[in-house]
């Protein structure tokens, strides 16, 4: 994800520095110098540029959901040209919530997104519950649809005729997975090289998909656009859920907030990599899926499972084996750059003590947060093997927009509660309401028809309250010496050692 620079010795290199018994100046403007003397921990050092942290926007969002949700997006839509407003407007909502979060992340220069933002305003007891849901579904689930994407893109060649086996699918998402983990927990220069090189392969997969479809259209071909609106579905049930479909297409463009502690100048960085990334994702997203609507017909597009492969079939002739390879590529990249940013999300929440302090060990040679990205590595293994991907969607949107609209509301909440607080960027009120009564209909309308998803998501968030009370309000002192215990066994397994830094 991150570029990153030479510095005072090897391991640092890595994106860490190791702190020495007495704290030194740095030499190249970057980091912040001054920590603890003697305090023999390791801290992260600011080396993301605006150029990074676009490419982690677009590398995060530009994944799975644009080659997955096409078809849920017309499924609930019933028409192509409603289908291709939700497209529009699920962009535009995204770059509301986005400008939110750049008053929220330039306000508080903290890594962590929502965690920190949720804290900051309604207190330890809403974060946690945030923390709970992105450890349990938010950030696994959606690793886990995006390395089924990968899976189901690569094998779709060998199986044309049919959907390749269940087994083949889950077993390859699952090595993918493994093997991601492995190159975060080694070198985080592997991680940012990886990042760029497939960010421009995915971009570059799009591209191709607009053209065809652009040359098609040209050429005379308009036919499956004459009646844009036959067939739509009006009722607010499925409007929101088409939504749901359409906004996990752009899911991500939070994550950069998630290591603002590691981004350079984040008060001025943060909103323009914000600015850069999302109109050209919308631009690029709604190009494409006119692409995909002027091309296959939408029986055919809701037939598919792999969308992106039938339309390369039809429009790229002996060259349609790269299809499946783009796609394969773009989904490697988005799993990547979603593994090594939402690391950083539980790392911070152990550094403030609300999950196990083991999560928060950095490996002393390799400088990368090991036991986060191997639990991470092991939720996401378990979600794999939930069949149906849509209800995947469902499940993990619910939760997202709720904590997002929960995060936005801080906003509003953090004006009153911290008026005279230094704001590089104050947006509009007008932007928060607009983004809250939207982010509203869909929670209240996708009770409606998506209830079990509703339920099981909600009932998950609950059961996050006795789990903050036990192991973290009031916490048994036997699960506590499990947890120092645990916290040793890691640090031996892992050659680990605390992070130094504490958020203020």
């Amino acid at each position: 994800m991150a570029k990153v620079g030479d510095m005072d010795n090897r391991p640092a290199q890595q994106g860490f520095r190791r702190e020495s018994e007495e704290a030194k100046p740095a030499t190249d403007g970057t980091a912040d110098a001054a920590v603890a003397s003697g305090s023999g921990g390791i801290k992260m050092k600011k080396e993301l540029g605006l150029m990074d942290g676009v490419a982690i926007i677009v590398g995060v969002i530009v994944g799975a959901g644009i080659f997955v949700s096409p078809k849920g997006v017309l499924l609930y839509s019933g028409s192509i040209g409603q289908a291709i407003i939700v497209w529009i407007l699920s962009g535009v909502l995204s770059m509301v919530g986005a400008l939110c979060y750049a008053e929220l992340g330039t306000m508080i220069p903290k890594s962590g997104g929502d965690y920190a933002y949720i804290g900051e305003a309604f207190g330890p007891l809403p974060a946690f519950l945030y923390l709970w849901v992105a450890l349990l579904i938010l950030v696994p689930a959606g690793n886990a649809i995006t390395a089924i994407t990968f899976a189901q893109y690569l094998l779709q060649p060998l199986w044309p005729t049919c959907e390749p086996p269940y087994e083949s699918v889950r077993l390859l998402a699952a090595v993918i997975t493994c093997l991601l983990t492995a190159i975060n927990c080694r070198n985080v220069k592997w991680v940012a090289r990886v990042t760029e090189t497939f960010t421009g392969m995915k971009v570059l997969a799009l591209l191709v998909i607009a053209g065809a479809g652009a040359w098609h259209l040209f050429s005379g071909n308009t036919e499956l656009l004459e009646s844009p609106f036959a067939n739509s579905k009006l009722q607010p049930g499925f409007i929101a859920v088409a939504f749901y479909n359409g906004l996990f297409s752009y899911s991500g463009w939070n994550y950069l907030n998630f290591v603002t502690e590691e981004l350079k100048d984040p008060y001025r960085n943060l909103p323009r990599a914000i600015c850069i990334s999302m109109p050209v994702v919308t631009i690029i997203y709604v190009i494409t899926n006119v692409a995909y609507f002027a091309v296959l017909p939408p029986d055919e597009m809701l037939s598919s499972q792999a969308v992106a492969v039938t339309f390369a079939e039809k429009m790229l002739s002996f060259m349609a084996w790269t299809m499946p390879l783009f796609v394969a590529c773009s989904t490697f990249g988005s799993l990547n750059g979603a593994i090594f940013a939402s690391s950083r999300l539980f790392f911070v929440g152990a550094r403030n003590g609300h999950l196990p302090a083991a999560l928060s060990l950095i490996n002393i040679n390799c400088l990368t947060p090991i036991p986060s990205l191997l639990f991470l590595c092991a939720l996401t293994l378990l979600l794999l093997f939930i069949r149906d991907v849509f209800a995947i969607i469902n499940y993990v949107s619910y939760v997202e927009i709720l904590f997002i609209f929960i995060s936005v509301a801080g906003l509003l909440r953090l004006r009153q509660k911290a008026p005279d607080t230094y704001r590089p960027i104050k947006v509009s009120l007008v932007v928060p309401v607009v983004f809250l009564l939207t982010a509203g209909f869909l929670v209240i309308f996708s009770v409606f028809e998506s209830p079990m998803e509703v339920g099981i998501g909600t009932l998950i968030i609950l059961l996050g309250i006795p789990v903050y009370y036990i192991t973290i309000a009031k916490p048994w002192s036997w699960l506590t010496q499990k947890s120092q215990a645990f916290n040793t066994f890691c640090a031996k397994l892992f050659l680990c050692m605390p992070n130094s830094d504490k958020v203020d």
